[in-house]
């Protein structure tokens, strides 16, 4: 079957934690396809690299490129690029970067008690999310964001990853 609205995920693994996560790579394949095939947003032949790093590289990032020196789950980097320069036949255009680290995700995982696969999809939809201009900075667009989350990890066969926070729902 074709999936003519997908786009091109290049994963680069850049800590060896994740080594001990051999299936990560296909989990968030299918992560970001299932994002892609509900989103009204038009991202074929585009592209999304992936970064798979640990605390130490996500901490940079975070200090780097928001200020904040500690660690984080996911980290998003929308590409910028002028409306209309992009056309079909062109080289793919670029989404942006999705940089998820380890140690942190595993220990919410953990501590969430969420199957490592559920909470990666999860964190791969959410920055895919980020990358086509979903946030969540005020209420009503992390209710809208978190709507699209659910629903899309729902296809997936994984329950609803806000059910059991205080506050939701």
């Amino acid at each position: 079957m074709s999936h003519p609205n997908l786009p091109m995920t290049e994963i680069l693994v850049v800590a060896d934690c994740w080594q001990r996560e051999p299936e990560a790579e296909a989990v968030i394949q299918r992560a970001v396809a299932a994002a892609a095939e509900t989103v009204d947003e038009d991202v074929a032949e585009a592209e999304v690299a992936v970064m798979l790093t640990d605390d130490a590289g996500i901490r940079t990032l975070n200090s780097n490129w928001r200020g904040i020196d500690k660690p984080t789950n996911v980290l998003s980097f929308p590409a910028l690029q002028p409306e209309g320069e992009w056309k079909p036949g062109d080289a793919p255009r670029m989404l942006g970067d999705i940089a998820i680290a380890y140690e942190t995700m595993r220990r919410e995982a953990d501590e969430e008690q969420k199957p490592f696969d559920h909470h990666l999809s999860h964190l791969a939809v959410h920055g895919f999310l980020h990358l086509i201009g979903y946030d969540h900075e005020n209420d009503d667009d992390a209710e809208e964001m978190e709507a699209l989350e659910t629903q899309i990890l729902a296809d997936l066969g994984i329950p609803d990853p806000y059910a059991d926070r205080p506050g939701t729902h």
